[in-house]
């Protein structure tokens, strides 16, 4: 009984056997695809973060308004200018409401400004450019911050119902201490980004496994758990890391697709 056992089961793990073989030639012998040539289709696929150019044009804003608001409050709110030409530009509306209207809408750029870096960096950080998304998670913010805490000073100067001149000088001096606040932080911001976008950098991911390719002396990544860190920052990354590789496969199995068939 058991000398039968291996002559039946013999043809059985042969035939799998020669369907597994038959099925690993046929992928040895496919096109072969050099990693030069893959590497070099996925690097063109680096995005720049369009947000300095909106950074800018905020900043500009920002002074704009800032010296007619300080044209308006000198000539229309102090009155030492023509009378006339405030009324007839401005009409029945008050100088220092023209200022806080002004504020407003530029609070709400603000905000808007601050959604749409939210939405380029948040692109950036799914293409895996999560150390970027790190580095400026906390200075994209700054703006709004500011201008809020601007508003907030502002409401308080309006409450308190000084003097009309008193009333005037500290609105000017909030929206002065605004700008010098604001403004640093923008070119700051301006700076880092355009220092991504002219370095055209390979996902982080991309970078470690070079890195650990041509220098056997380097410390192991931090994907895991080091001593000193935050395990909340840790399990963050991870999961960054996680989406990006889930994304990075299925644009590596389109670019094996394309290079295949070009061969």
């Amino acid at each position: 009984m058991d000398s039968r056992g291996p002559s039946l089961y013999a043809p059985a793990d042969s035939s799998v056997d020669l369907s597994r073989s038959g099925e690993e030639d046929s992928l040895v012998d496919g096109p072969l695809i050099s990693a030069d040539a893959l590497h070099s289709a996925i690097r063109r696929e680096f995005q720049t973060v369009p947000t300095p150019c909106h950074a800018a044009l905020l900043s500009l804003l920002h002074v704009v308004y800032v010296v007619l608001s300080m044209c308006v409050a000198v000539l229309c709110v102090l009155e030492l200018g023509q009378k006339e030409v405030c009324m007839r530009i401005l009409g029945n509306v008050r100088g220092d409401s023209v200022i806080v209207f002004g504020k407003v809408c530029l609070w709400v750029l603000v905000l808007l400004f601050t959604g749409c870096v939210q939405h380029h960096h948040g692109q950036a950080r799914s293409r895996g450019y999560l150390q970027f998304y790190r580095q400026t998670q906390g200075l994209k913010h700054l703006p709004l911050i500011i201008h809020s805490a601007g508003n907030v000073m502002l409401l308080v100067v309006l409450a308190v119902r000084l003097s009309s001149t008193l009333q005037t000088y500290m609105l000017l001096s909030v929206l002065g201490l605004e700008l010098l606040v604001a403004l640093p932080c923008l070119l700051y911001y301006t700076v880092q980004v355009m220092r991504f976008n002219r370095e055209r950098a390979a996902p982080d991911v991309s970078q470690e496994e070079h890195s650990h390719t041509y220098s056997f002396t380097s410390l192991p990544t931090e994907t895991g758990f080091r001593e000193g860190s935050s395990l909340q920052e840790v399990v963050e990354k991870q999961a960054d890391l996680i989406e990006y590789l889930k994304q990075h496969n299925i644009l590596l199995s389109k670019r094996l697709l394309n290079l295949t068939a070009q061969h």
